[in-house]
């Protein structure tokens, strides 16, 4: 995700500063519709990466917690029956 991150914002300054006169839009169009669409594609990349690391430690986390509170229960059960 950060490579990607670093990627766009490489790309971001890049193109705003010194490739600027290679990526005009009147003199070349195609040129700068594909930088600003890999610069996009690469800025939507890590958005859902982290989309989908937080849903990974959304679900780790209810897990752990399933599993604390099951080991809870059988320390009282224990508890309880001696």
């Amino acid at each position: 995700m950060l490579i990607f991150l670093g990627g766009a914002v490489v790309l971001l300054i890049s193109g705003s500063t010194f490739l600027q006169a290679m990526l005009d839009s009147r003199e070349h169009p195609g040129r700068f519709i594909l930088f600003w669409l890999v610069c996009a594609w690469l800025t939507l990349t890590a958005i859902l990466l982290a989309v989908f690391d937080l849903l990974m430690v959304r679900i780790e986390a209810r897990n752990a917690r399933r599993e604390l509170r099951a080991e809870i229960e059988r320390t009282q059960s224990r508890s309880g029956s001696n």
